[in-house]
């Protein structure tokens, strides 16, 4: 894969990155909205709560591709 291809590459995961970091962020809204107000049913929070972490799964991968760990 050449550098412009990479540098490609590495622009898009940047930009979903970004997306699902803004996602998990209005996920986490929703679930102290439903939490606070004391009108959110278990059911609803616990699937929001399961998205929530999902998200934060998908975050880690691409941070990991994005930033590896280098050990020196």
């Amino acid at each position: 894969m050449n550098s412009s291809a990479r540098m490609e590459e590495r622009e898009v995961l940047r930009v979903e990155l970004e997306v699902l970091r803004q996602e998990h962020r209005d996920l986490d809204e929703a679930i102290r909205a439903l939490q606070g107000d004391g009108k959110g049913d278990m059911f609803t929070i616990k699937r929001l709560k399961k998205q929530k972490l999902n998200l934060k799964d998908r975050i880690s991968q691409i941070e990991d591709r994005l930033f590896p760990d280098i050990i020196a």
